[in-house]
């Protein structure tokens, strides 16, 4: 009984990876960086991935219990990366566990304020949590970040049409963001 749990896990890990590298993807799109003022930096890319992560784990809340245990193996893989780009940027090991419950502490948080703005529909109150989190140091002078909640509420809808055989599959994808000048 037990070793059926290990072979479904490692057929799971497939689809995570296939879904995941689809998420990043998503998430390292240059437009977000050069026409959606996120700010390509550690920080920056860290918030666009949150972003792309929450999106897909609000869509798969909805799903058949493989949907939503796949969802928490996306976000596990999520903080393993982290994790390991911490370490790839010489922070000591000593540290790291610290750092990392700080981080999943702000996913977190953002999931929370997110899903509140998101379930309202309020566009508005999306866009300054973002604005908040991307920009915590910038009082006035920060972004209205409204084009990324614009997108996120697009994304949402779009997502919400993703079939569950393509969460099944791990070939859930994100609409592209468009640039400036361009359709949404």
């Amino acid at each position: 009984m037990i070793f059926g749990l290990f072979r479904k896990r490692n057929h799971n890990q497939i689809i995570v990876v296939r879904q995941y590298e689809l998420l990043t993807s998503a998430a390292r799109q240059p437009v977000f960086y050069t026409d959606y003022d996120v700010p390509d930096t550690v920080m920056g890319r860290f918030e666009l991935l949150s972003v792309v992560m929450i999106l897909f784990f609000r869509r798969t809340r909805s799903s058949a219990t493989s949907g939503q245990e796949l969802a928490q193996e996306i976000v596990d893989a999520f903080f393993e990366d982290i994790d390991y780009s911490i370490r790839e940027l010489g922070i000591g090991d000593n540290s790291v566990p610290k750092r990392m419950k700080k981080l999943a502490g702000m996913f977190y948080g953002r999931l929370e304020s997110y899903a509140t703005a998101m379930d309202g529909d309020d566009r508005d109150a999306l866009a300054t949590a973002l604005r908040r989190n991307i920009y915590p140091k910038a009082d006035q002078g920060a972004p209205s970040m409204v084009t990324l909640a614009d997108w996120m509420m697009q994304a949402e809808a779009h997502l919400a049409a993703v079939t569950e055989a393509e969460l099944a599959t791990g070939s859930a994808v994100l609409p592209l963001p468009a640039g400036r000048g361009q359709e949404q």
